[in-house]
């Protein structure tokens, strides 16, 4: 189902409609697809944990640009994202070997924030193997402190938030993407 695609596309899984143009919760934006190598591997013979949160990293990024933050913007305009909040949720081992993509989705924007979801899959099998979940805070860089997304950017943003953000309500959420 994945062939053809590149970071950053948008998948639907399924035909629904989409009110206002939000992403319902079966859809999502593909930021990442790569594989584990021995390298990332620690001393039990699974990826450490610092892989999951390096491989969540570059999604973040994919998941940025898609929503228009892109590294060009963030220069010109002397902005920057920081994190804020982070949670994982291990759900299964990875191996050297294990091919991998991550899904994600904007679940709520704010004024000067943004939450979002990853979800990353082994993709041999789809077994959901983990779950991270964010609050990025757009800053100014000069100033040291937080200041409003522009619209023109908020505009972009609200294309990839889902529309339903009730699943990742709990800790730790129950898998919302299939693909």
């Amino acid at each position: 189902m994945l062939d053809g695609l590149t970071q950053g596309q948008s998948v639907m899984l399924a035909t629904i409609q989409r009110p206002g143009g939000r992403l319902q919760m079966t859809e999502h934006t593909l930021t990442y697809r790569g594989t584990v190598y021995p390298w990332h591997c620690d001393q039990m013979g699974h990826m450490n944990v610092m892989w999951y949160v390096g491989k969540f990293d570059e999604a973040t990024w994919q998941l940025f640009a898609a929503a228009g933050i892109t590294p060009s913007y963030l220069k010109a305009q002397r902005r920057g994202m920081v994190a804020v909040d982070q949670r994982l949720s291990y759900r299964g081992e990875l191996y050297a070997g294990d091919v991998i993509s991550i899904r994600s989705a904007i679940i709520e924007l704010g004024t000067s924030s943004i939450r979002f979801v990853h979800e990353m899959q082994r993709d041999e099998t789809g077994e959901h193997v983990a779950t991270s979940m964010l609050k990025g805070v757009h800053i100014d860089t000069v100033a040291r402190r937080s200041c409003p997304l522009p619209e023109e950017l908020r505009v972009s943003a609200r294309k990839i938030v889902a529309a339903d953000p009730s699943p990742w309500e709990s800790w730790p959420p129950p898998r919302a993407f299939t693909g």
